[in-house]
């Protein structure tokens, strides 16, 4: 799944540590990288958010709820 878009990296990521599965970073180079880890987090966004925003994210999550949430996420914010 793509997310685009995201200007609140905090509130990103609230929704990432609520999923209950894993949810995965897919980097350009296929590598996959656990968001659920907090020094994951902290590294692989460091490069990706230093203009303010990140303009796509191309993420794995396991579980259905986990992929309705990042959905809700992602057109409502929340």
């Amino acid at each position: 799944m793509k997310i685009q878009n995201i200007t609140d990296i905090e509130g990103f990521f609230k929704v990432v540590d609520e999923c209950r599965g894993p949810v995965e970073l897919i980097s350009p180079e296929g590598d996959r990288i656990n968001l659920k880890s907090r020094l994951s987090q902290y590294l692989s966004m460091a490069a990706m958010f230093s203009n303010g925003y990140i303009s796509e994210l191309d993420l794995v999550a396991h579980e259905k709820e986990d992929i309705e949430r990042l959905i809700k996420y992602m057109y409502q914010g929340e």
